[in-house]
Parts: structure tokens; sequence; C-alpha cells
């Protein structure tokens, strides 16, 4: 269903909104969708025949558990839409968008810039529960977990008027408030001074606090208790600060600010710690910090692709919503000769990206229409959203904690500050951690954090661990493995390691372009007859799509795959066909001449065979007996005409009980496993005695008649009866 390709106003979101998006499409479209979704629509009503249908949509069971009701690869496309805040542009219209469109869950039109843009309304993408690569604390994960009243209060505070049921239809004016910066920002300028000093002392202090503290912090006399101990009074600053969405309740007793609403928060404070940062620098400056010994970052593409193709393999066995097999873990790190710790977040990344989905090898839907190039940024991206991974964890895997106690810890906040340290760092630069460690203890949100990740730690059952622990943890460890820092290894085990960001690094971080840009359009080549170097401008999907023709090789700097006869004679015996594996191979790179020649021998047709159905074989050496058993009429319809040469083909259907019993009847013996098969007798017939009286011989008939007569005559005599003399 496309809706028009008129241009989108200044403010995009506008157009997201699901009942405008239904007012725009042709009236024979907007009929269809009425009738496939059996939507009753009531003409007396004073709503429009769009709003009705709105109503009936945003209801569906569809929308708040995807996972559950629509196919693996559909789900996946509809949280990378929601991903992209909703508008999605693509080069061509991918398949498993077709259940989306369906529903009128989703809708496509011709892109400003050529393509196709997916467009999901924002009636959806406030009541879907968060998945693995979700921000938690992002405005949308905490509209979709916000109860009835508090939702219905901040719907009614950017519509002007009570909130009417659905409420997410009503909430669509409060989500384009907190998806645009410039209005956003507006709206903070706006609040009363007690707002906006209670705000920002809440950013201050991490970000989340309890009822008891914010009830502290706006100086509220009078306390309501219930079963979950204190509740917010509805007159106070807090709820101020609720009904405009800056402050949403997470129960039971917690209040956290979006994502959104902190950045543009704290923002003005970290203006005012440049005096900090230029002495962080003049530091790093005043004296050269260089090691004697370094662990150069490796970019994470290579190994993440080859995770990608290696579990292909059917004997590889990851179930959806459960945290990856440490057995596997620990095999794909012998297998690529890297740490599995390493290996561990490379995994949980890709999952929540989708990358070890099957709808990977689709070029038309992410993440299979991206490019090679651009895998490492998406990393990093899915890293800092949040929801695959946390270092607050001995595990930092998400998935592999129950559902219940999937709760995201603060540590958001700290790679927040771990990263704004780095971006000072001077390329080239070797700087100790000690001065990424004193900006994070300098920074005013530290000790807040230090409380939220001890309050979090009691509820999640985990050990306890400080900021500086968990912002090592970050920049050394996982940082490390996403390419972005190089370490230093130090010469004494008590002397503290240094870092040195890296442009990847720094492109990461900033947004900016990735260096090297002619390397970056590259594709994939043969190094030799047989290995295969994936290049960078190759598309995920294709590469990805090679996992039966090839053997994984080299995954250093660059991911090396070799195409050999053995891979070539498994995928054909699999069933792919010479000219599909042809195609593959050729939409990646140019293939050489002895991959041609051994595609070209492969695809070379000899003779024909031809598949006869059939039950078993008899073999029977004799001509004669042969020649009896196949053209006699009580045993020819056993067998298959013709038969191979030295025996006999047996129909289907046809039991081995039945064959001996026919070929004993022509004086030929059946010989089953070295053994003469004797035929099993038949169960005579029950005795019937008429039949019987019908088939006895006459004289035994008439025996037993005269003694009947006999014995009658005897009976019939008195027994005082006696003949006189």
């Amino acid at each position: 269903m496309d809706a028009p390709s008129t241009g989108r106003s200044a403010r995009s979101e506008h157009a997201l909104r699901l009942a405008e998006l239904l007012r725009q499409l042709p009236e024979r479209e907007l009929t269809s969708l009425i009738d496939r979704m059996e939507i009753s629509v009531d003409a007396a009503k004073r709503i429009d025949v769009a709003s009705q249908v709105a109503r009936a949509l945003v209801s569906l069971p569809e929308v708040r558990d995807p996972t559950a009701y629509l196919p693996a690869a559909t789900a996946e496309l509809f949280f990378r839409i929601a991903e992209a805040k909703g508008a999605l542009v693509l080069d061509a219209l991918p398949a498993a968008v077709a259940p989306l469109v369906h529903r009128g869950m989703v809708f496509a039109r011709r892109g400003a810039h050529g393509g196709v843009e997916l467009i999901l309304p924002i009636a959806y993408m406030v009541q879907v529960k968060s998945w693995q690569g979700d921000d938690p604390r992002g405005a949308r994960a905490l509209l979709a977990q916000a109860s009835p009243e508090v939702a219905s209060s901040i719907a009614a505070h950017y519509l002007g008027r009570p909130a009417t049921p659905p409420i997410a239809l009503s909430l669509e004016a409060a989500w384009e408030v907190m998806n645009d910066p410039q209005v956003l920002a507006q709206e903070i300028d706006a609040l009363a001074p007690l707002e906006r000093k209670l705000l920002k002392t809440v950013e201050k202090v991490g970000g989340e606090v309890e009822t008891e503290e914010l009830l502290d912090l706006e100086r509220e006399p009078m306390r309501l208790r219930g079963a979950t101990g204190a509740s917010p009074s509805r007159r106070g600053v807090g709820f101020a600060l609720e009904r405009r969405g800056f402050l949403i309740p997470v129960y039971p007793n917690r209040h956290v600010i979006p994502t959104e609403v902190a950045v543009l928060v704290g923002a003005q404070r970290r203006a005012e710690r440049d005096a900090q940062r230029r002495e962080i620098l003049s530091f790093v400056l005043a004296e050269d910090h260089a090691p004697r010994r370094a662990r150069f970052a490796e970019d994470p593409v290579p190994l993440a692709l080859a995770m990608a193709l290696a579990v292909r393999d059917p004997s590889v066995d990851v179930r959806a919503g459960v945290g990856t097999p440490r057995s596997l873990t620990s095999k794909l790190a012998t297998r690529f000769g890297k740490n599995p710790e390493a290996v561990a977040l490379i995994a949980a990344l890709s999952r929540a990206m989708g990358l070890w989905e099957a709808s990977v090898i689709s070029v038309s839907s992410p993440p299979g229409a991206s490019r090679v190039g651009d895998l490492g940024r998406l990393l990093f991206e899915t890293w800092l959203r949040g929801g695959a991974w946390d270092e607050a964890r001995p595990d930092g895997e998400v998935l592999r904690v129950a559902t219940e106690t999937r709760e995201a810890s603060a540590v958001g906040v700290l790679r927040q500050i771990v990263l704004d340290a780095l971006r000072e760092l001077g390329d080239g630069r070797w700087a100790p951690w000690e001065a990424v460690a004193a900006f994070v203890r300098a920074d005013s949100r530290t000790p807040g954090l230090a409380r939220l990740l001890e309050r979090w730690a009691g509820r999640a059952g985990v050990e306890v661990s400080t900021p500086a622990e968990i912002a090592r943890r970050i920049a050394c460890e996982t940082l490390h493995a996403l390419g972005v820092v190089d370490l230093g290894d130090p010469a004494d085990d008590s002397i503290q390691p240094t870092l040195r960001i890296t442009p990847r690094g720094r492109a990461f971080i900033t947004g900016t372009a990735l260096p090297s840009p002619e390397a970056q359009r590259e594709g994939s080549r043969f190094i030799d007859g047989q290995v295969l170097r994936v290049g960078p401008a190759d598309k995920i999907g294709n590469v990805v799509a090679l996992y039966p023709l090839i053997e994984i090789g080299s995954v250093t700097s660059t991911l090396d795959v070799s195409v050999t006869p053995h891979t070539l004679s498994v995928a054909l015996a699999a069933g792919f066909e010479a000219e599909n594996i042809k195609l593959r191979l050729e939409s990646v790179a140019q293939l050489p001449d002895p991959i041609e020649r051994m595609l070209t021998q492969a695809s070379a047709v000899l003779g024909r065979a031809e598949f006869v159905q059939t039950q078993g074989f008899l073999w029977v050496e004799d001509t004669e007996i042969r020649e009896m058993l196949r053209t006699r009429r009580q045993t020819a319809d056993l067998f298959v005409d013709p038969s191979p040469p030295s025996g006999l083909l047996l129909m289907p259907g046809t039991d081995v009980e039945r064959v001996a019993r026919r070929c004993r009847a022509l004086g030929i013996e059946v010989v089953v496993d070295g053994e003469v098969y004797r035929t099993r007798s038949l169960t005579p017939p029950p005795r019937n005695t008429a039949t019987h009286r019908r088939t006895e011989p006459p004289s035994s008939s008439l025996a037993r008649k005269q003694t009947g007569t006999r014995r009658r005559s005897s009976a019939q005599t008195p027994a005082v009866y006696k003949r006189k003399p």
C-alpha cells in the first residue's frame, strides 16, 4: 500500500501520524484495508473514516509483541524501522514488509532521493515492547511501559485537552515534541525555575531517583504511602515534569529522565567542564606517554562477518531470546584465535542488530542492505543504545539474564562520560588511564551513579561495581574490542595502562566519515584462484549468502574465505544449482578462470537417470526362473517391468509375505537374510453348525440320525411299562 509521494513538511514527524497517513491513501487502498482487516465503519459517527480505521488498527496484538505474531524476518524489519525513528529508506521494497503492509502497520512510499521509504506510524512505536537493541532509557521505551494514568497525563498536556482512548493515538503529539531537539529545547527553556532546577538536579545524580528522593528534592512535606512505598503528590513540581514526559515513573518507585531530555539538560553542564577538559589535555601533551608495547585495536567487522557465516552451520543451535551458549563462544574464539570476551561482545551485538537471523541474506532490508564498511558503525551504535550489552554485569550479555531481571543499569551515563573524555584526546596521542579516570571521578554525576549502581545491583542480584571499575571495563575491554581505542601494555602490572583513540573510533564517536574513503569503495576480489577477500563496498547480505559455498579462512584486519572444489561439491550435493552458485559468487566478485571451469564442469550433463519408486529388490540369478516370475499371471503384478538384470524390482506397497506366498505357489522359495522365508499359516474360519452339517458326509449323517431315533424312543417309553410274555 503506497502513500502519496508528496513532499514532506519541515517537521517530518507530522507525516508519521496514523490517521494522517490513512487520509493520504487513495480511496481504493483504504477500502481494501478495511475489507482485509474486517473493520466496522459507521458513517453516522462524527469522526471520519480514517480516524475510525486508526482506532481499530492500534489495538492489533501484533503491535505490542511482533515476535509472537509475525514471522521472524518481518519482526526484525519492524524493529529496524522503529530504530530509525519510524522512517527507513531502502533501495527496494523488501519481501518481509508484506505482512506489515497487509495489516496496515507500515506504509511505503517513494523516497525523496529515490528508493523506497517505509513509514511506521507513531501510534505503533509508542506501544511496542522493548527489544534487545532498543534504548531502555529512551522516550519510546519509557512511554511504552508507562501506566495508563501517566500516559494520559502526558498526552493531555501536549494535546491541550483531555486524552481519549486509545491512548496510543493521543501520544502522537508528545512523540513529535520529544523527538524534535529544537522544539524540546524550547519546552525545557519554558519550564518554571523550580521545575528546571529539579530537572537539572535529577540529571546531575544520574537521571534516576526514587520516590522518596524526589519528594526530598522538591521539598514536599506530605507523604502518601501505599503498598509500594511513598507516592508523589499530583500537585508538586515532580508531577509538572511527569506530565511533560521529562521525568517518567517506572514501576514500582523510580523516576527516570528520558535520554532525549537528558542530552539537552546536560548540555550546559558539559559546557561548564571545558576547564577540566583543558587540564586533561594539557596533562596529556606535557610529556610523552607512548608505551613500549601496545595492543592495537582490530576492525571488528571481519570477526562479526565470520561469526555470521559460522552460525549458519546446521549443527549450531542458537535459540531466539536466549543467551549465546558459552560452548559456542569458546568454540568460535578458538577457531578464529580471538579473545572469548571480545567474541561474546560481538556475538551479542550481532544478534541484537539481526546479523544472525536468516533474513540477513536479503539485500533489500537491513542489515543485509548495508555495506560491509558500515558494519563497524552499526555495531558501535547498537552497543551505545545499551539494550544488548551491560558492563555493570559480570557477564555483559543481557540475553543471558532471565526475562524478569533484565532491568537496565545506569551504565549508559558512564558510557557518555568515557566517550566525552576520549573525545578530547588528540589524534595519535597516548593518554594514561589515570587522566581518563580523573575525568570520570570529577564528573558531577559520578556520586549519584555510584548510588544508582548499588541499588540496581541489589535488585539484579549481582556484585556491586564502582563507576571507576565499570568505566575502565568500558574503555579497556569494550571499546578496544569495537576498534575504538588502542591499549598500551605497561611493563609493570602496577602501572596503569595507556589509551589512544583510533581514527576509526573518532569517526564513530563524532559521527563523521570513516578515514581513507578510497579504501571504503573497494569491493571483494580473489587474491588467488580460490581465496576471496571480502571488501567494504559489498553488501552484507551478499557476503553472508556465500555461507554454503565457502570455508572461512583468515580473520585479521580482513576476512578471507576459500572457494574450493570440495565446498562446491558439498553445495551441489546440498541441492544448490550451479547457476545459483555462480550468481551468488558473481554478486560479490568477478570469478577467476579456475572457479569458472569448476562451475562449468559441475553444471555439465553427462547423461540422464530415471528414478523409479520401488519397495525392494528380488535377486534371481536363474534366467528361466526370473522370466517365469515376470510373466506368470500369479506374480506378474508384483514386479516393475522392466527390471534390471539378475533381479526383479518389487512394486511399491508389496510386502515380503505376499511375494513369498505367490512364489511358493510356483515352486520357488524366497530367501531373506540367508534363510528361507516361511509364510504364516492362515487362521481357520470359525465353526458354524449349519455349515458343518451341510459339508459332512451322508454316511455319518445317517448314522447320527439312527442313533438319535433310538435314543428318543427309549426316552419316550415309560419306566413302569413292561411287556407281558
